[in-house]
């Protein structure tokens, strides 16, 4: 081993030495490492789910805090009709939260300075996601769509689209 430098610490040391060196990559493992990124949508599937081309790579992305209404149900066509004028041949600049069960990216989306999950709200064409809320404020700004009978809230009894998705199941 020529030209390598062997340091010679007591056991005691040692130990530790690799004892931090352990707690911290355990913490540093522990972190999940989301980025920003930015990409062109390049196709819009629903009112809550959009591709993205980022780094010749295409991105399928959910977008988090919200659930839209499943396109056989009711205001499914406008939510997506929404989300394809908001965003789709834009640049979108995703903040990413993670992945979902399907192995979706979960984000953010901002599209020509839109906050686009939140507008989706505000126009009556998407739920607050309660179950996954992390921003308080899409719960209040669907409490405004709903007093102004914006979109979905027009109807008197819309059906969430988590509740839609089980009776299918369950029929």
């Amino acid at each position: 081993m020529s030209g390598v430098t062997k340091v010679h610490l007591p056991l005691t040391r040692q130990m530790t030495l690799f004892a931090h060196l352990s707690a911290a990559a355990m913490t540093l493992a522990s972190l999940t490492a989301y980025a920003d990124f930015t990409g062109k949508v390049v196709a819009v599937a629903d009112g809550d789910t959009i591709t993205v081309l980022h780094d010749k790579a295409q991105v399928k992305v959910r977008l988090t805090e919200i659930d839209a209404p499943e396109k056989a149900q009711a205001f499914g066509n406008r939510s997506k009709q929404s989300l394809t004028d908001l965003c789709l041949d834009k640049t979108a600049v995703l903040a990413e939260k993670g992945k979902d069960r399907y192995g979706r990216t979960l984000a953010r989306v901002t599209c020509n300075g839109t906050d686009v999950n939140a507008e989706q709200v505000r126009r009556g064409l998407a739920w607050a996601y309660t179950k996954y809320l992390t921003d308080p404020q899409i719960k209040v700004i669907e409490g405004e769509a709903r007093a102004a009978k914006s979109g979905l809230w027009h109807d008197d009894k819309p059906v969430p689209p988590w509740e839609w998705r089980r009776m299918k199941r369950d029929n």
